[in-house]
């Protein structure tokens, strides 16, 4: 499957919990965003979203990551490489942008990445923390 149909199925994925939990969430358009949805709470500040998806069980890319902006959050979605399978439910976290640095490994060549195997032993506070959005 595309990379492109990966996140795609990402941020429908989290536009589709954020409507499940009562959410004002709409999906922004364009191919190089830094912000994916936009989350207008009942009470408070707009917040905004950049998803990040994987298919497989690696890392997440986060070379476009620009550091703490208030209100505003990663939501890491891993398919678990089952993303043709519908009836899985992928592992999704959310972080605050805030608190993303502390978990970014700089890879060998420059490369900016937040690993699953990070998220899954340090990353649990931010596992389907979906209420921070709302």
């Amino acid at each position: 499957m595309p990379s492109y149909n990966t996140n795609l199925a990402g941020e429908f994925y989290v536009l589709s919990m954020l409507h499940r939990l009562g959410a004002d969430a709409t999906l922004t358009l364009g191919n190089k965003k830094s912000v994916d949805i936009g989350v207008i709470p009942t009470v408070g500040d707009p917040v905004t979203v950049d998803v990040k998806a994987l298919a497989e069980k690696t890392g997440w890319p986060v070379d476009n990551f620009r550091g703490a902006k208030k209100g505003h959050f990663l939501a890491l979605v891993c398919f678990l490489n089952r993303i043709s399978d519908p009836t899985q439910a992928p592992e999704v976290y959310i972080v605050p942008s805030a608190e993303a640095e502390t978990l970014i490994y700089k890879a060998p060549g420059g490369r900016k990445l937040i690993r699953l195997s990070k998220m899954q032993n340090d990353g649990k506070k931010y596992q389907n923390a979906w209420k921070q959005l709302l």
